[in-house]
């Protein structure tokens, strides 16, 4: 049986910290934000994307985040969140998220992110270019 990370090759790794928990004992619900946000910017940085953000001003932002909690994560704990690309448009694509515990060997949160293509220069959202859209394509889930 492959492991959960040959089974999702593109993720990272992030270490649960003590001050995650809240007073329940538990990672606190709007932790989950940041390690998606930082297995984003992982994923958005080993396609060179951010390259791109400063050459011509255009960059993606979150018009939407959704997480299911399934299983509470508490400290000590390392966390592997893999990425996967969905549903591709002109302007927008959709991050998928699945966090799993090594502790728990199992998944204990999934989520998703829309992600929107912006024009910082303009202040409008704009078409996906090349080279990105071929690097979406290549992690697409669907």
């Amino acid at each position: 049986m492959l492991s959960f990370k040959q089974q999702h090759p593109i993720h990272t790794d992030i270490t649960v910290a003590w001050g995650d928990m809240d007073a329940l004992q538990h990672v606190n619900n709007v932790v989950y934000l940041r390690y998606f946000e930082t297995a984003r910017i992982d994923f958005l940085s080993k396609i060179n994307l951010f390259d791109t953000i400063n050459a011509n001003g255009v960059g993606p932002v979150i018009s939407e985040n959704n997480i299911r909690y399934k299983r509470p994560v508490t400290f000590p704990d390392t966390l592997t969140v893999s990425v996967a690309i969905s549903d591709i448009k002109s302007d927008r694509f959709t991050m998928q998220y699945q966090v799993f515990s090594h502790a728990q060997q199992a998944i204990t949160t999934t989520g998703h992110s829309t992600v929107v293509m912006f024009d910082f220069k303009t202040a409008t959202k704009t078409t996906i270019t090349e080279p990105l859209l071929s690097a979406l394509q290549q992690h697409a889930c669907d």
